[in-house]
């Protein structure tokens, strides 16, 4: 029969054990590469050249097993040397990630390969419209005929379908369908967050006032009827950049 191990026995025991532990959880935990500068900034680049949208510092860290701090550090290091030699390729902190994209005063090259000299543009009242929803959204149509002066069904369509605009549920007060700005809309401007856009105060009415109009506006039955008309987009808003 075996004899119970005793205070002393357990003591020792306990001691032979808990380093085990520390040390099997320090295993665990630790990264699974240990890569110096050099070697982390070449990983992080090969990423960041297949990656089909923003690559949160968090995503990127857990793939080269470092420390998001040290990632964040390394991407912005990248970013400023790319910056300083005058590299076709900028490194930027866009919609809550990073990417590598062209550079803006190389864009007439990029394009003209791509597109063959055919450049394809938003309507000017497309344009319009997406700079309305961007700095009153969430709004409904309505708001949105009301502040531009015109229907805006057929612009609001194609805003949809190309990614730029989304639903973002129904108006509290008349239940009508509310618009919102997407992260693709963020991407394709190279902002990280809607505060980011400039100022328009200088340039717009009053807030007040605009939301003033949009009210009367939609109490008018004959605004009302304009906005559930189902118009054509090649008849409402037609205008084009030149």
């Amino acid at each position: 029969m075996n004899a119970e191990p005793t205070e002393s026995e357990s003591s020792q025991l306990d001691e032979m054990i808990e380093p085990a532990d520390d040390a099997a959880v320090s295993e665990d935990s630790a990264p699974d590469f240990d890569l110096d500068d050099d070697q982390l900034d070449a990983v992080l680049e090969s990423l960041l050249l297949v990656v089909d949208s923003p690559a949160e510092v968090n995503q990127l860290a857990s793939v080269t097993g470092t420390a998001p701090e040290r990632v964040e550090q390394r991407l912005t290091l990248m970013s400023a040397a790319l910056t300083a030699r005058g590299s076709g390729m900028d490194l930027r902190n866009a919609g809550d990630g990073w990417r590598l994209y062209t550079r803006q005063e190389f864009a007439p090259y990029v394009e003209k390969l791509l597109l063959d000299g055919a450049r394809t543009k938003l309507t000017r009242a497309a344009l319009e419209t997406l700079a309305v929803v961007a700095y009153r959204q969430p709004l409904t149509r309505a708001r949105i005929s009301a502040v531009r002066g015109v229907n805006v069904d057929g612009v609001v369509r194609t805003l949809l379908a190309r990614g730029l605009i989304a639903e973002a549920g129904p108006d509290p007060d008349t239940n009508a369908t509310r618009y919102s700005t997407t992260e693709l809309f963020l991407e394709r401007l190279g902002l990280a967050s809607l505060s980011e856009l400039p100022e328009l105060a200088p340039l717009l009415p009053d807030v007040d006032l605009i939301d003033d109009i949009s009210e009367s506006l939609e109490s008018d039955p004959r605004f009302a009827r304009m906005n559930k008309a189902d118009v054509p987009a090649d008849v409402v808003d037609t205008e084009v950049d030149d």
